[in-house]
């Protein structure tokens, strides 16, 4: 009792010396509506008539007599407030009287009824900045205050942070209250302001010392867009609030989504190949570790499952983890694939959740333009914090790349830029040259992508995909015909590429059995129609050869996998590329033109291929 009566004594003579904002004299106070919106509000207004009152000089007073805030940075204006000036969909002018953002810096709009962050794109001359909104702005109206935070739309990485990024770097007096603390505080602290906070509930709800409850939930409010092993698991939005309903992400660092690409000195030249496991792609189309590659597929031929092995394959070979960022597309696809990689192992709930392989990053075709731009770059983010300070080789899948050169397209147009060829956005091939270059391999890691390509109207030569096709490495193309055939995964052969069958690359005896195999099948292909007309007997004996080695090369590229174990109840299968190079060797050179074709159906190696043909032979003996 003794330690409430001096805290309490402590509040009130802190309350009477400290100077009162002139929205707390009100008799009656609007309706808040949220707790978030509403300590920001009067964190804004304490901020700046107590930054009044420590300095003889008065502050600056906006039109109409509004108060702005206390700047911290003068280069990035960081701490002021603006206002909203005209609202257009997604796009918001803002003015400020002094602290002018610089291009692509976050602001936060103050008193809103859900958390509203603006990216600074353009400067209209008179303190007026035009932003892109990542939200909806229902309900924004001129006139409502806006934070400059000082920095881009940050992400968490490491501590190094806080000695570039002066955003929230301040020091805790009785006359100022300190910048919102995005990059944490030592463990001692929380502990400290928990204690107190606990303490002095019943007495702050008698007193109602707006003040105290400002300083001890600034240090409380959630964080921005979170990284690393915490994400693991859990679905975030483009300025990393989770959105699946399982509370706060709890992490510490912050890395901010615009940055340069890695210098060529911290690249690593030398050309390797991710090994996935999966038979087809790592003989016929490899990937480039650090590359890019091109998923072409239409829907049911097996896309997902595909994504969901490389996400296994690539956790369990090579230890490190995916990020999945859904660009654009259906909300009910992403939902579908949250389900299934639940389902299938690869996301992993409760107590058992930091066992999970992939993030989810997601900003639906239901967002505004500006989160669908934007999305993708907090996804990349996300993976860059896996390379750069864990030192993994990542996967990043991106679903779908097009709708991400269509928000930027949308953004375009809202800004009044001149459209170019076909109405796209004039800095089409700049706007997918800052997310591409990004994607590439460093001396400590690697980011491999896979992106799913829209191509509008099958037009190959629409300038989205062309300037797309131009960063890829590699294209996999899913067939609805091989699907047909019950062969998975559905991976057309023929159709697929990469850069790296090369034989300076990949070696001789690599490059000539790829070679061989796609020879073998192309005959195949060509001979179909004759076998369709006259049938298998008006062939000749080399055709016939050919037809039979053909028809198991082609079942032998299928291939159980991992996660779909518990719908097939086979068990899935990981081939080294060395074992797989040796099997289809053998193939060509005829070792295993006595055994069955049906032995060479969804197996791994070929020592599985001989102990199913020994299967085979018994029960038919029997």
């Amino acid at each position: 009792m003794a330690s409430r009566r001096l805290l309490v004594s402590f509040l009130r003579s802190s309350a009477a010396r400290r100077p009162r904002s002139p929205f707390c004299s009100a008799p009656k106070r609007s309706p808040r509506p949220s707790p978030t919106g509403h300590f920001l509000h009067r964190f804004a207004s304490h901020y700046a008539t107590s930054a009044a009152a420590a300095e003889p000089p008065p502050s600056k007073t906006a039109p109409g007599g509004g108060l702005g805030g206390k700047i911290t940075d003068e280069f990035t204006g960081q701490g002021a407030i603006g206002k909203v000036c005209q609202v257009i969909g997604a796009v918001v002018d803002v003015r400020f009287d002094e602290g002018l953002p610089p291009i692509l810096t976050a602001l936060e709009v103050l008193d809103n009824q859900i958390r509203l962050v603006l990216e600074v794109a353009q400067h209209l001359g008179e303190n007026v900045v035009r932003c892109i909104a990542m939200d909806g702005t229902e309900g924004l109206v001129r006139g409502q205050r806006v934070l400059n935070t000082g920095s881009p739309i940050t992400s968490e990485f490491n501590d190094d942070i806080v000695e570039t990024n002066k955003l929230f770097q301040s020091e805790f007096n009785d006359d100022v209250i300190p910048s919102i603390p995005a990059f944490g505080l030592p463990a001692s602290r929380y502990f400290l302001i928990l204690y107190l906070f606990l303490l002095t509930v019943p007495v702050l709800w008698d007193l109602w010392n707006e003040d105290t409850w400002i300083i001890c939930l600034l240090y409380m409010l959630p964080r921005l867009v979170p990284v690393g092993r915490a994400t693991l698991g859990r679905i975030i939005n483009v300025i990393g609030e989770p959105i699946d309903e399982k509370g706060d992400i709890k992490t510490e660092h912050f890395l901010p989504i615009h940055r340069e690409a890695p210098a060529f000195v911290e690249q690593a030249t030398e050309q390797q190949i991710l090994v996935t496991g999966i038979k087809v792609v790592d003989l016929l189309a490899p990937y480039q570790r650090g590359g890019k590659i091109g998923l072409f597929g239409g829907a049911g031929v097996g896309k997902t499952v595909l994504i969901m092995e490389l996400i296994n394959n690539v956790a369990k070979a090579h230890g490190g983890f995916s990020v999945f960022a859904g660009v654009g597309e259906r909300t009910r696809e992403g939902n579908d694939l949250y389900r299934e990689m639940i389902e299938s192992g690869v996301i992993k709930l409760g107590d058992k959740q930091a066992d999970s392989k992939c993030a989810l990053v997601y900003g639906q075709m239901n967002e505004p333009p500006g989160a669908r731009a934007r999305v993708g770059l907090t996804g990349l983010t996300v993976a860059e914090h896996f390379r750069d300070a864990e030192g993994q080789d990542v996967l990043l899948f991106i679903d779908n790349i097009f709708r991400f050169t269509q928000a930027n397209s949308e953004v375009s147009a809202l800004l009044g830029r001149i459209p170019s060829a076909v109405g796209y956005q004039p800095t089409l091939a700049t706007d997918l040259g800052g997310l591409q270059e990004r994607i590439t391999t460093t001396k400590k890691g690697s980011i491999t992508s896979v992106q799913a390509i829209y191509v509008p109207a099958d037009d190959l030569t629409d300038p989205a995909p062309a300037t797309t096709f131009a960063h890829l490495d590699a294209t996999t193309v899913l067939s609805r015909q091989i699907s047909e055939l019950g062969i998975y995964p559905a991976v057309d052969p023929l159709d697929s590429t990469s850069r790296m069958l090369s034989p300076h690359i990949l070696g001789e005896g690599h490059y000539n059995t790829a070679r061989g195999v796609q020879k073998v099948l192309q005959n195949y292909k060509n001979l179909q129609d004759i076998i369709a007309i006259l049938g298998m007997d008006e062939l000749s004996e080399d055709d016939k050869l050919t037809v039979a080695r053909a028809r198991k090369i082609q079942r032998f590229l299928s291939q159980p996998f991992h996660v779909a174990e518990v719908f097939t109840g086979a068990p899935g299968k990981y081939v080294e590329l060395k074992e797989s190079i040796s099997s289809f060797q053998g193939v060509l050179d005829g070792k295993y033109d006595d055994l069955p074709e049906q032995s060479f159906y969804m197996v791994g190696g070929i020592d599985e291929v001989i102990a199913k043909a020994e299967k085979i032979a018994k029960e038919s003996a029997a």
